[in-house]
């Protein structure tokens, strides 16, 4: 396995020139000098069953490869057929425990939500559940993003008709199924739903993605704030709510999280990223990751300070490379592409995205000998060390 994984990164390397993207603009000003470092384990959600684990340092200072990944690793959870995961959520109060849940039904048409334990890899507990008869998600997708208490881990069914869920994080006994349409949204009047909990654990956000008369998605995002304890008990309460527009069919509301402080939310939605202010959910700042090359933004999770952001991305137009560092080529002789995950970085002062995208599915793949094999990435979770 060893063997294996240190091949994986030096195919990363060796591939740097088609595994990453220049920045947005050349004439965004350089990252300023003497900036702090950061080291993390970073666990990205993925469809193989299981979830990259990504060491990484994080060097604002180095303009053009501000992120460097020095160790690929995977936590397994289950295998391909049976969980996909878009969800990865470390325990606020233990971080060697990691929360997940499943996008699509297995074999027997089980929905899974689980813990494992970061120490050793093992899963701790595995629940299997027959789909919700107002949910049935037979073709997807299931869970994708999810929240916390300190007591309760709460995943969030992403499809219709959209639901949190309120486990026991001690037991995995499920206490409450508790419905968006609730809030007020009709089966059929939206199309996915996702959310996460403030770092004070007295809100909860759930984002909805709307769809026109149509019935197709017209890029406007409807953003709740719900009251926490009321939730844990099994009751939405309204707090705050703001609509936010985007390009139909493009902008889709993704994962998310809040600053330590609370007073942002960074919101992948897509072809973009958004910065929110938490209180009167008005848009702080917006960065097109698709349309720039960066990518489909899937997630954003702030440092611990706040000062920067790591952006989840997929991206189709990644060329593949070999265990000897040669570019694959497709049947035409032209460079092979496929669907790659990679990670970005965000300066939240500078509001930009700086330097390049790193994998951190594609390079292990081919080091495991996976072939041309498509990355489907989606929700990340990280321990940065002090």
């Amino acid at each position: 396995m060893k063997k294996v994984l240190v091949m994986a990164v030096a195919v990363l390397f060796i591939c740097a020139g088609y595994l990453a993207f220049t920045a947005v603009d050349s004439k965004t000003p350089s990252v300023v000098a003497a900036a702090k470092t950061y080291s993390a384990s970073v666990y990205v959600a993925g469809h193989g069953g299981h979830f990259a684990k990504a060491d990484v340092t994080v060097d604002p200072n180095n303009a053009d490869d501000p992120i460097k990944v020095n160790g690929l690793d995977k936590v397994d959870i289950g295998t391909t057929k049976s969980h996909k995961t878009h969800d990865a959520r470390i325990d606020a109060t233990d971080s060697n425990i990691l929360f997940w849940s499943t996008y699509a039904l297995d074999a027997d048409g089980k929905q899974h939500v689980g813990k494992s334990d970061l120490k050793t890899g093992k899963v701790i507990k595995d629940v299997a559940m027959d789909p919700d008869p107002r949910a049935p998600g037979k073709t997807g997708p299931l869970y994708c993003a999810s929240g916390q208490s300190k007591k309760y881990y709460m995943p969030i069914f992403m499809g219709s008709e959209g639901y949190v869920d309120v486990f026991d994080k001690a037991t995995m006994e499920h206490k409450h199924r508790v419905f968006i349409s609730d809030l007020g949204y009709k089966a059929g009047s939206y199309q996915f739903v996702h959310g996460v909990n403030s770092n004070d654990m007295k809100k909860f956000l759930i984002t909805v993605v709307m769809k026109g008369e149509d019935g197709k998605m017209n890029g406007k995002q409807d953003l709740i704030l719900v009251d926490m304890a009321s939730l844990e008990k099994g009751k939405m309460k309204e707090l705050a709510k703001a609509t936010l527009p985007g390009e139909a069919g493009k902008t889709i509301t993704f994962r998310q999280y809040f600053s330590k402080d609370n007073k942002y939310i960074f919101q992948a939605a897509g072809d973009r990223m958004w910065v929110v202010d938490a209180a009167t959910l008005k848009l702080v700042d917006e960065k097109m990751t698709k349309s720039t090359g960066y990518g489909e933004n899937h997630d954003v999770m702030p440092s611990p300070d706040g000062k920067y952001a790591l952006l989840t991305l997929r991206t189709s137009d990644t060329s593949g490379c070999d265990p000897e560092g040669k570019p694959v080529m497709d049947k035409e002789g032209k460079p092979l592409k496929v669907t790659d995950g990679v990670l970005a970085l965000y300066d939240v002062e500078a509001k930009k995205l700086t330097g390049k995208t790193v994998s951190v599915c594609f390079a292990c793949h081919k080091g495991m000998g996976l072939g041309d094999k498509n990355a489907v990435l989606c929700g990340l979770d990280a321990n940065y060390k002090k």
